[in-house]
């Protein structure tokens, strides 16, 4: 039995979803950054721990992508009043509902790779 309000959504609502899932996790260093931040949920996540964390990424870039996580609910940060300041990021359960869509991504690039390989 299908679901009803699945029937109602146009293709065009479906493509601008897409767009706009894209939009928001889209890029390099997002849903690394996620996933990063949801290995290591029990720990203390600072700035220079998830840049040394996520290997690659400039300080410049991982600010800008942690303000759009915040921005977009998917990741918190936290002022803690110590001295000197220290900032905490930890993923949001909101953000938590990104997940079963990164493991569909990861079960299908590993696919992927074995697809590639075999055809090598």
């Amino acid at each position: 039995m299908k679901d009803h309000k699945r029937q109602e959504v146009t293709c065009e609502q479906e493509l601008n979803a897409i767009r706009d899932s894209l939009e928001v996790l889209g890029g390099k260093w997002k849903l690394r950054i996620m996933r990063h931040l949801n290995n290591h949920i029990n720990e203390t996540n600072t700035f220079k721990k998830i840049q040394r964390g996520v290997e690659g990424i400039s300080a410049k870039m991982l600010s800008k992508e942690l303000q759009d996580l915040e921005i977009n609910l998917l990741v918190s940060r936290t002022m803690m009043d110590t001295k000197p300041i220290t900032v905490q990021y930890a993923i949001t359960e909101y953000g938590q509902s990104v997940f079963p869509v990164t493991e569909s991504l990861v079960s299908w690039g590993l696919n992927h790779l074995q697809k590639i390989k075999q055809k090598v």
